[in-house]
């Protein structure tokens, strides 16, 4: 019988994203980290930590195309353990086409299947590649706009020994002339309320002023949006749960991200804050921006 007590970590994803210093981060957090794990070695490790009275009940391996051929193997391996009851989490990251090659260049490094191409066609071929194997991933951190520092600290807020068992709910307002966010599970699109921006008295400030998120939450229909709009998330997020997925992020976007979409997140985060099995954080993505 596996012991829940004991987790499997795997992290994966696009060459340059940050493995390394997901690794780093994990390690001084208290798990215990193997890199460039063939995929064929997924379900021995697991059992070394599983089936043993190891006291280091945290495992986390990192698997990705460095493994070559092996690599073709994996999404069925985690499949099968996946099946077996391991308390299992797969993180994947991922970043813009534009920021891995920036990271390649600093580094001069090739990447592991450009082959004689460039490195653009590198991170084509890896993102055909990891299609599934994102699609089946418990988390997603799109690493493109984070240094090492704040990557780190995203890991320490996700995968700290002493998280908390609930739900993790990121509740991010964003602005669409930004583009959507990659690791968002929904997406609720403000532009039907009136704009404060074109509102003189308002447009210097956001929707974290009580005099903008007043003037929102009064726009009609806003109300009745926020209100229908929490009661159909919390089947959601209890199936999140039923389903152990243990982080989910909601994004509410308006044009620039500064006003609509910031005074709805707030107000959404504030009512599903009073949910005992739920850990809501609140973030504004677009908030400093031009």
């Amino acid at each position: 019988m596996v012991q829940k007590k004991h987790e499997l970590l795997v992290v994966t994803g696009m060459s340059g994203a940050g493995r390394s210093t997901v690794g780093n981060a994990l390690e001084d957090l208290g798990w215990y980290v193997v890199d460039n794990l063939p995929p064929q070695m997924l379900s021995p490790i697991s059992d070394l930590f599983t089936l043993t009275e190891s006291k280091l009940p945290k495992l986390a391996v990192v698997i990705d195309v460095r493994g070559g051929e092996f690599f073709g193997e994996f999404t069925e391996h985690l499949a099968q353990l996946r099946g077996s009851g391991v308390n299992l989490r797969v993180l994947f990251l991922e970043a813009t086409d534009s920021a891995l090659v920036k990271r390649f260049e600093q580094v001069r490094r090739p990447h592991p299947l450009q082959g004689s191409g460039t490195i653009l066609d590198g991170i084509a071929t890896e993102r055909l590649r990891l299609v599934n194997l994102r699609e089946d991933a418990d988390v997603v951190i799109d690493t493109s706009d984070l240094n090492i520092h704040q990557l780190s600290t995203k890991i320490t807020d996700h995968f700290s020994l002493e998280h908390s068992s609930r739900l993790q709910l990121t509740v991010m307002s964003f602005g669409f002339k930004y583009g959507l966010p990659t690791d968002a599970d929904m997406v609720a699109d403000m532009r039907f309320l009136p704009n404060p921006f074109w509102e003189e008295a308002l447009r210097p400030f956001n929707g974290e002023d009580d005099k903008v998120s007043d003037y929102v939450l009064a726009s009609p229909g806003a109300e009745e949006f926020v209100a229908s709009y929490v009661n159909a998330l919390r089947p959601v997020l209890r199936g999140y749960q039923t389903e152990n997925k243990r982080y989910a992020t909601i994004a509410i976007g308006c044009t620039g991200g500064k006003h609509r979409s910031v005074a709805i997140s707030r107000k959404i985060a504030e009512l599903l804050s009073h949910e005992s099995d739920i850990a809501v954080n609140l973030k504004h993505r677009d908030l400093g921006k031009e």
